[in-house]
């Protein structure tokens, strides 16, 4: 266990190791320039323009420039954001909170959703299983971005059920009724195909041997169900389940974007446009860090929920 775990952290490191060189050589290869976003298309001296790249240090060599991000990094100084002009660890502590409250109730959705669908369709063959196809068909193959502009256009504008994009919640309660259109718009993909494999996962213990022999000894229906298909089929779903969640981080940009909310997704796609180095550099690490953080999880977990596997992804001999 130990050794499994110095590789994975190990495996970590190289990760984002390896992810802020591309990050940062394709920041700096895209077109356009950070001094220009910063001056608004104002004019400008020549002399003002100077100091603004001496300021986010924009003449050094761009091994230099790494460097010295590298090593704010390691002593954590994230650095500084060009377009809000304050710590870039303040800032995604700002916008954290929101992203942890949309991908948590995406999540429960898709938890929800996904695995009621997918049993469902695996003990009701027919009409609700071919539904249960056709509709988690429709929820895979529609962009985050459609889902959201339909979920707007019948559920906001059209009803009026929920607040359309941008406002500002009072409270806890008021902040989830404004977020339930957008986990929605971010959760119905991942349903889906969290239904899909949940089907696929409890067909494939309702045909082994021990379901058959407890339903031939009289167990009740249910009973054999919950004890014997629901927590075998348990090992794949929570597994493809993490993995999922890792998505769901990965996926925020979209759907913050499209309803105006103001979390790291969104924070994200605004520092790309305005070429704000740290701030991309900061939340694409985080984002990376916490999809392989959360696959460790399920990786450990897995063992624990189905002893057939192994920590390597092995069935037990």
């Amino acid at each position: 266990m130990t050794r499994y775990l110095v590789g994975r952290l190990l495996g970590l490191v190289t990760v984002l190791f390896v992810t802020s060189l591309v990050v940062f050589g394709s920041l700096h290869l895209a077109p356009g320039d950070p001094v220009s976003f910063l001056l608004h298309g104002r004019p400008a001296t020549p002399e003002a323009v100077s100091a603004l790249r001496s300021q986010y240090h924009l003449d050094d060599p761009l091994p230099v420039q790494y460097a010295k991000w590298l090593g704010g990094v390691l002593g954590g100084d994230l650095g500084r954001s060009a377009q809000f002009h304050q710590d870039v660890t303040a800032l995604i502590g700002s916008r954290l909170p929101g992203t942890a409250l949309l991908v948590g109730y995406a999540a429960l959705l898709v938890a929800v959703l996904g695995v009621s669908g997918g049993v469902l369709a695996a003990l009701r063959p027919g009409l609700p299983d071919r539904a249960v196809l056709i509709g988690t068909g429709v929820a895979t193959a529609t962009p985050s971005f459609v889902t959201a502009i339909a979920l707007v256009s019948l559920f906001s504008v059209r009803l009026g059920w929920f607040p359309g994009p941008g406002g500002t919640p009072a409270g806890f309660s008021d902040r989830l009724y404004h977020l339930t259109l957008p986990a929605f718009a971010l959760a119905l993909t991942f349903a889906g195909m969290l239904a899909r494999v949940t089907r696929s996962a409890m067909l494939d213990e309702l045909g082994r041997e021990h379901v058959e022999v407890a339903h031939a000894r009289g167990v009740a229906p249910w009973t054999v169900v919950r004890k014997h298909v629901l927590r075998g089929a348990l090992g794949p779903v929570v597994t493809v389940g993490g993995t999922m969640l890792a998505g769901l981080l990965i996926s925020t940009s979209i759907v913050e974007t499209a309803f105006d909310v103001p979390g790291l997704g969104s924070l994200l796609v605004q520092s790309v446009t305005a070429k704000d180095f740290a701030v991309v550099q900061a939340v694409t690490l985080l984002s990376v860090a916490a999809f392989v953080l959360v696959n460790l999880a399920v990786d450990l977990l897995a063992p624990l929920i189905d002893p057939r596997l192994s920590l390597h992804g092995e069935g037990s001999s």
